[in-house]
C-alpha cells in the first residue's frame, strides 16, 4: 500500500479562538477514507492555537508560546481522539524536533515506530516538540517538519492542507488576477528568500516555508501537493479519484 504524509495547518484547525470542530471532523472523515487506499501519517499543527482557546497569553512572547503549546497539545489530541474514536481508529502522538533528524539512530527509531503503528492500524499524529527545546533544536514550522517526516517515513508524497488553493504567481489575497500553478517542477531560489507571508495569527512562514518544504521533497526525489484544507474537495479528487482540478503538484520528475 502506498504511504502518504498529510500536513494540516493551525488556520484549518482553529477559527475565532476556538477549535474548528466541523473542519476537524471533515479532516478525520477524509483520513479514514484515505486509509482504505494508503498508509497515512498526519503532521498536525495547532498546539499553540488550541492552547489559546483556553488561555489568553501573548504568543509572541517566547515562554508564553511554550506555555500555550503545553496547554494546547492535550486539547488538540483529545479532539483528534474523540473524532477518530467515531471510526474506531486508535491514535498516537509522536513529538519530534529538528535534532531528531540529525541522528541516524533517532531516524531509525522513528521509522520503526511509524512502521509498527501503521502495521497495527494506529493513526500516527506528529507534531514538533517545541515546549522544552531551544530554537536551535526545532524547525520552527511544521511545513519543514512534515517534509522530513514524509521523506524519512518513506512516504511517496507529502500533501499540505492549507488556507490557500495552491501556489500562485502572486499573492491571491492582494491580486485578483493571480494565476494558480497546477504543476511546478522547479522553484526559483529567490522565492525561498522571501519574508514570512503567513496570514493566520498562529501560523508561521506562509507560502515561503511551504516552498522550502517543497524544495526538500524535490531534492529527495519526492512529490508534494499543496491544496485547500478548509474545503477538502481538491485533496479528495487528487488522492481518491486521480483528478487534478485545483491545487499545485510539485513534481520531481522534471526537476
Amino acid at each position: 500500500m502506498k504511504r502518504i504524509t498529510l500536513k494540516v495547518g493551525s488556520g484549518v484547525l482553529t477559527e475565532n479562538n476556538a477549535v474548528a470542530k466541523q473542519r476537524m471532523l471533515n479532516l478525520v472523515s477524509f483520513i479514514v477514507k484515505l486509509k482504505q487506499f494508503y498508509d497515512v501519517i498526519l503532521v498536525s499543527s495547532g498546539a499553540v492555537s488550541s492552547g489559546y482557546t483556553a488561555l489568553k497569553l501573548d504568543r509572541k512572547k517566547h515562554i508564553s508560546k511554550k506555555v500555550l503549546a503545553a496547554v494546547g497539545q492535550p486539547i488538540l489530541m483529545s479532539n483528534y481522539k474523540a473524532l477518530f474514536d467515531i471510526y474506531d481508529v486508535v491514535t498516537s502522538q509522536v513529538l519530534m524536533t529538528e535534532e531528531d533528524f540529525d541522528s541516524l539512530a533517532h531516524i531509525e527509531i522513528f521509522r520503526q515506530i511509524i512502521d509498527s503503528q501503521i502495521e497495527h492500524e494506529i493513526m500516527p499524529i506528529v507534531n514538533e516538540n517545541d515546549i522544552t527545546t531551544i530554537s536551535e533544536q526545532v524547525f520552527g514550522d511544521n511545513d519543514q517538519l512534515s517534509a522530513h517526516v514524509a521523506h524519512h517515513s518513506g512516504s511517496e508524497i507529502l500533501v499540505i492542507l492549507s488556507d490557500i488553493d495552491g501556489y500562485y504567481d502572486k499573492n491571491p489575497n492582494e491580486h485578483d488576477d493571480a494565476v494558480l500553478f497546477k504543476l511546478v517542477t522547479k522553484i526559483p531560489p529567490s522565492e525561498l528568500q522571501k519574508p514570512d507571508s503567513s496570514t493566520h495569527e498562529f501560523a508561521t512562514g506562509g507560502i515561503v516555508t511551504k516552498l522550502k518544504a517543497t524544495q526538500f521533497m524535490l531534492d529527495q526525489g519526492r512529490d508534494m501537493f499543496l491544496c485547500n484544507g478548509y474545503d477538502l474537495t481538491s485533496a479528495e479528487e487528487f488522492l481518491l479519484e486521480g483528478t487534478h482540478n485545483k491545487g499545485t503538484l510539485f513534481s520531481h520528475s522534471n526537476s
